[in-house]
């Protein structure tokens, strides 16, 4: 009987062992759990924006590009403004492929650009026209000019033969009869109404004013007045927006030849040349930039 106990004894502690075995086994292992869910196919990730490379003057071109940098981030490119002080630079990193647009010029300097350095560049678009000033130093009105004053006014060709069409505007010299924007005039004074008209390079003309004798005047390109605080209500004199200024003179997005109608190209036309734009000028800017679009 003992003999009997002790074998169903044994069989019932084989069970349970087998029973135990059974029950681990169907336990997952860590490397056997249930797996978390798939991340996002990468295809769904926000594709990169293209890099969209554009040379400006500080103000006011800078500060329009930079109010565009959402719209063109929604349109899939990121836009970089690259600043220059001068009106050389931002031409020949354009025309190297260092820049992909450049905004700074009118159409005029760019023609005397390219002829100067035999670039290819050429306008995409006209975004605003900035009126030429004539600003003073000791002088409150034009009539109180004295014989012999200095009359500063920018070097470069375009630049010099629109500041000699508004000096002629306000019957201070006179030019040849068939002087116009378009064609030029180089200094080419028929009558300098007994003036001192001395050229000298555009960007430094406001300081040179501020640095004259009392009695001068200066004529300044828009966006070196801005830059230097001066403000158009405080002109003697400012070029007549009814003329063929505002046309020939309005600032221009420029590229390389055959990049007018490339799909960053466009996309940055498209931006500029908006109603927003065009508010954001109007409110910014007090009528020293006027759109032109």
């Amino acid at each position: 009987m003992k003999k009997t106990l002790t074998i169903i004894l044994a069989l019932v502690l084989a069970l349970g062992v087998l029973a135990g075995c059974g029950s681990s086994a169907s336990t997952p292992s860590a490397s056997e759990a249930p797996a978390t869910e798939a991340p996002a196919d990468a295809s769904e990730a926000p594709a990169a924006l293209t890099p969209l490379v554009v040379g400006a003057s500080s103000t006011p071109h800078a500060e329009i590009l930079e109010s565009v940098k959402d719209v063109l981030a929604a349109e899939g490119y990121d836009l970089q403004v690259v600043v220059y002080d001068d009106y050389v630079l931002p031409n020949t990193a354009l025309a190297d492929g260092e820049l992909d647009a450049n905004y700074f010029q009118h159409t005029p300097y760019l023609n005397s650009f390219n002829a100067s350095n035999g670039t290819d560049l050429v306008s995409a678009a006209k975004i605003h026209y900035e009126p030429f000033g004539i600003y003073g130093n000791g002088v409150s009105d034009l009539s109180e000019l004295q014989p012999g004053a200095t009359i500063i006014i920018p070097a470069d060709d375009s630049n010099e033969t629109r500041a000699l069409l508004l000096l002629q505007q306000e019957g201070l010299i006179k030019l040849p009869d068939d002087a116009s924007a378009e064609k030029g005039v180089n200094l080419d004074i028929v009558d300098d109404g007994g003036y001192n008209v001395t050229p000298v390079q555009a960007d430094t003309v406001p300081s040179v004013l501020a640095n004259s004798d009392a009695g001068t005047i200066a004529v300044i390109n828009g966006n070196y007045a801005l830059q230097a605080g001066l403000k158009v209500a405080d002109a003697l004199a400012i070029e007549d927006a009814s003329g063929d200024a505002a046309q020939t003179y309005a600032n221009i997005i420029a590229v390389r030849a055959g990049d007018e109608t490339s799909e960053k190209t466009l996309a940055l036309v498209k931006a500029l040349q908006s109603d927003a734009v065009k508010t954001f000028i109007a409110d910014s800017y007090n009528g020293a930039v006027v759109a032109i679009f």
